[in-house]
Formats: structure tokens, C-alpha cells, sequence
């Protein structure tokens, strides 16, 4: 059984940083592609990053320059580190990984305000 626990989350002002921290326990993180998703209020779950086992990354066109992923297998954690946040960054932020089934975690609030 996988599980999966994010960290991290918290109220930011504009452009600011925060990062994101994702424990996960089993014996399939080094292997599975790791990524976090975000739903804001009223909106669909959509994918901000995701980083492979081998360290390939994919960013969603919101958040490319600003979001970096990255991951410590010796950890089993993956990060997201949040540059230059934005209002509309604001959302529950989900931990996700895949390998022969998604996994999720419970979801951490992001809110970016002055």
C-alpha cells in the first residue's frame, strides 16, 4: 500500500515562494513518476508538474519558469518548489503517483493574498 502525505502548504503573499514536500511510504517510489495536481475552487483537478522515475520533467504552461519538482529517492519525498506565486496560483495542491494505479494524498491549501 502506498501513501502518500504532502506538507508545506500555507497563505503567501504575491510573489512570494513556498515549497511543497510529499513523504511517501512503499516500495514503489523509485520507480513510479511522482507529480502534484492543483484544484482551485469550482475548477477541475489539473496537473502543475510531474517529474519520472529518471528524473524527466513536465510542466503545465501556468506554471513553467516559476514551479520547479524534484525528487529524493533516498528520501522517498519529491518537492515542489513555488516561485513568484500569483493569485490564481491559490488551489488545494495533491500529491500524485503512478505506476500501475494512480495514488493521491489528502491535499495541502496553497493561498496566495495580500
Amino acid at each position: 500500500q502506498v501513501r502518500l502525505v504532502e506538507s508545506g502548504g500555507g497563505l503567501v503573499q504575491p510573489g512570494g515562494s513556498l515549497t511543497l514536500s510529499c513523504a511517501a511510504s512503499g516500495s514503489i517510489f523509485s520507480i513510479a513518476t511522482m507529480g502534484w495536481y492543483r484544484q482551485a475552487p469550482g475548477k477541475q483537478r489539473d496537473l502543475v508538474a510531474r517529474i519520472s522515475s529518471g528524473g524527466i520533467t513536465y510542466y503545465g504552461d501556468s506554471v513553467k519558469g516559476r514551479f520547479t519538482i524534484s525528487r529524493d529517492n533516498a528520501k522517498n519525498t519529491v518537492y515542489l518548489q513555488m516561485n513568484s506565486l500569483k493569485p490564481e496560483d491559490t488551489a488545494v495542491y495533491y500529491c500524485w503517483s503512478t505506476l500501475t494505479r494512480d495514488y493521491w494524498g489528502q491535499g495541502t491549501q496553497v493561498t496566495v493574498s495580500s
